[in-house]
Formats: C-alpha cells, sequence, structure tokens
C-alpha cells in the first residue's frame, strides 16, 4: 500500500490501523475502573491538554475553529474526489475501500484521543468526591438561606459595574478575558487540585452558530482552549470564561464545573466577576427554590433591583430571539426559524446523550444540579 509516494510494509499499516481501535478499547475495558480513571485524567490527560493549551495559547484565534473548519472543507473535497474517482474507474468497490478506510482509521485516532484526554475524566473521581462534599447539609432552609444571601450580594454588587445613562450593562469583554486568569487565587488556597496553568479565553469566530445553538462557551480538550461564543450580552460572560476554566483545569462534569466557576467568581475580589457569579449562581437556585418554597421565591424575586432585572431580561432577550429569524419575509421567517429551533434542538438531543453515555445521568440538566454543592459549601462554611 502506498501512502504519499512511500510504500509501507504491509504489517505497519495493519499495526497503524489496529492501534487506535486497541485504545478505544482499552479505554472502554478500563472505564469502569474509577483508580485508573483517576490516575489517567491527572497524569496523562492533564499534563498532554496542559501542553496543547500552551501551544494554541500562541494564536489569538480559535484553533479548535481553524482545525474544524479545515476538516469539513477537507471532508468535503474528499467526498466529491472520492466520488469522481470511483465513478470513472474500474474495481469502483475496493477503490472505494481504499479511499474511506484511512478516513475511518483518522477519526478513530480522534476518537480514541478525545476518550483518554477528556472522557476519562467522567469516570474518575469527581472534584465534590475528592474535596468530600457530601450533600447532607442540604435543606429547604439552607436553600432559602443560600439564595437570599445570592440575591442581596447580586442587588448590591449590580451597583457597582459600569452602566450607561439608561443603567443599561456596559463592561467591556476584553478587559474580561484579560482579568479572566486572575481570580483563582483565593479558590486555589482552598482547593489546591485546582491549582494549574489557564490561558486566556478565545472569541469565537462563529459565536453566531453557537448563539444558534443555544451555547455560551465550550472547551475543547484537543487544543486545551476555553472557548467563548460573544454574540450575547456580557453580563454573563465572566461567569462562562470561568465554567470553561474550570473545565481546563480538570473539572470534567457540567455541575461541579459550575459549581467552581461560581465559586471562582463570587471570591475573585473583581466586581464584575462577582456580580456575574452571584447571578449565575442565583439563577439556579431560584429554579430550585421554586420547586420546594413558591413563598419563598416570591419574597425573594420581589426584593430583586431594578438592574438586576434588567440584566437577567436583556440576557433573556437575546436568547430567545436566537430561536427566531426575522428577515421581513413571511415564508421565509417561518422556515428558517422552524429549521434553527430543529437544529437547536437537535444538538441538544445529541449533547444531552453524549453526557448520560458519559456517567452524567442528568444530561443537559446537570448544568442547573450545582445547587447542592452551592447550599452545602455556603451552609457548612456559615456564610449564610
Amino acid at each position: 500500500m502506498w501512502f504519499r509516494g512511500i510504500k509501507l510494509p504491509r504489517c505497519v499499516v495493519i499495526a497503524a490501523c489496529v492501534l487506535p481501535v486497541f485504545l478505544t478499547a482499552l479505554f472502554y475495558a478500563l472505564r469502569p475502573v474509577s483508580s485508573i480513571m483517576g490516575w489517567a485524567s491527572v497524569y496523562v490527560s492533564a499534563p498532554i491538554r496542559g501542553f496543547l493549551g500552551m501551544l494554541s495559547s500562541v494564536y489569538p484565534f480559535s484553533m479548535m475553529e481553524v482545525l474544524l473548519t479545515a476538516a469539513v472543507i477537507w471532508l468535503i473535497y474528499y467526498i466529491i474526489k472520492t466520488i469522481s474517482v470511483t465513478a470513472r474507474r474500474r474495481g469502483k468497490w475496493k477503490i472505494l475501500v481504499r479511499r474511506v478506510l484511512p478516513v475511518l482509521v483518522a477519526a478513530l485516532y480522534v476518537w480514541a484521543l478525545f476518550c483518554w484526554l477528556w472522557n476519562s475524566g467522567y469516570y474518575a473521581p469527581g472534584f465534590a468526591e475528592r474535596n468530600g462534599f457530601t450533600g447532607s447539609a442540604v435543606t429547604v432552609d439552607g436553600l432559602v438561606s443560600v439564595t437570599k444571601l445570592f440575591s442581596d450580594r447580586a442587588n448590591e454588587l449590580s451597583e457597582q459595574v459600569r452602566r450607561d445613562e439608561e443603567g443599561r450593562y456596559i463592561e467591556d469583554r476584553r478587559e474580561m478575558f484579560a482579568a479572566s486568569t486572575d481570580i483563582w487565587d483565593s479558590i486555589t488556597a482552598e482547593f489546591p487540585s485546582l491549582d494549574g496553568k489557564i490561558y486566556r479565553p478565545k472569541a469565537m469566530v462563529y459565536s453566531w452558530l453557537m448563539s444558534r445553538t443555544g451555547y455560551s462557551g465550550m472547551y475543547f480538550a484537543l487544543t486545551g482552549e476555553a472557548n467563548i461564543n460573544v454574540s450575547p450580552p456580557v453580563i454573563f460572560m465572566p461567569a462562562t470564561v470561568a465554567h470553561e476554566h474550570a473545565h481546563q483545569l480538570g473539572v470534567y462534569a457540567e455541575d461541579e464545573a459550575n459549581f467552581v466557576s461560581i465559586l471562582a467568581c463570587v471570591t475573585s475580589g473583581n466586581a464584575v466577576f462577582e456580580y456575574a457569579g452571584y447571578l449565575s449562581g442565583l439563577k439556579h437556585l431560584l429554579n430550585a427554590l421554586a420547586s420546594v418554597d413558591v413563598e419563598a421565591w416570591l419574597e425573594i424575586m420581589d426584593s430583586l433591583s431594578d438592574e438586576v432585572i434588567r440584566d437577567w431580561q436583556e440576557n433573556s432577550e437575546f436568547w430567545r430571539s436566537q430561536r427566531t429569524v426575522n428577515t421581513g419575509i413571511g415564508f421565509i421567517d417561518s422556515i428558517l426559524t422552524n429549521v434553527t429551533v430543529s437544529v437547536s434542538d437537535a444538538v441538544d438531543s445529541v449533547y444531552d446523550g453524549y453526557l448520560k453515555s458519559q456517567r452524567q445521568e442528568l444530561g443537559l440538566k446537570s448544568y442547573g444540579a450545582c445547587v447542592d454543592l452551592l447550599v452545602e459549601y455556603f451552609v457548612m462554611r456559615s456564610l449564610v
């Protein structure tokens, strides 16, 4: 068999094809063993992802977007070329197999790498387990107390961030990005497992696409980057950045990453990050409170300042707008809106299935499952 003009021995070709299958099979065989996955996430995944993050940090743009764009363009070209070559030659099936097999092998290498660099963390002891969180301190009274704390702090901090004459939030995204790597001192001192090198987040060129699918950020293990959707209002963006940095620091589960990001923000000493952290936590806490104590929920909602309500409404209006298309042409708007909603729902379904397949039983709902950790942390430390 030939590869770029070099004839490779058959045994080398077979080994190259078998290796990703072996690595993937090994991962699935060993993933039930938590201790092995924990070792792999600390001594294999973390160093490699850190090295990749260092390399990608050299570039101001998202290497994830560059690689994915190049892969899509190349794949389209390769499919067209394969159809063309196969159609005009004899032995079509043999040619087709020879052209498809390298692509499948390459895809298997990517998946094997992703399994060991990222999926392994889902089967390792999580942040909560490593740091003694049990959930035993979570009560309705505790939930009410912590929610009140978050609402009071959000009200206070809403007056400490920059606003225009009409009261609209106008903090600068670039300043947030620059400050994002300096907010971890306090939480790292309390939780040394979070100590690690993080790099400035990347603004995504495809932010419009992320908005249409309903996502505000993405950590990509194969480049070690925290990629941020910069289209939404910047109000919650500090918490989003901290969430992706939590992943970069080896916090895999979404509920734990949310908890760590909120805690990093509220202990940062930076009013912009503190405000985003308290707002983000308050959203999850209020959602939980509404299902167990409606009166307390109503009381806290009534206590929120005009600035908090305005910021929440601005953020909510943006995300609602991403579910519709408005070109001014009725039938086109209807078609494109239906396509947008269908694509967004499909992406949610795929990601939900992925999370559940990686031992995250709540799927997408795990993003809001940080409430127990927040309540336990603030109650056990007598902060409410």
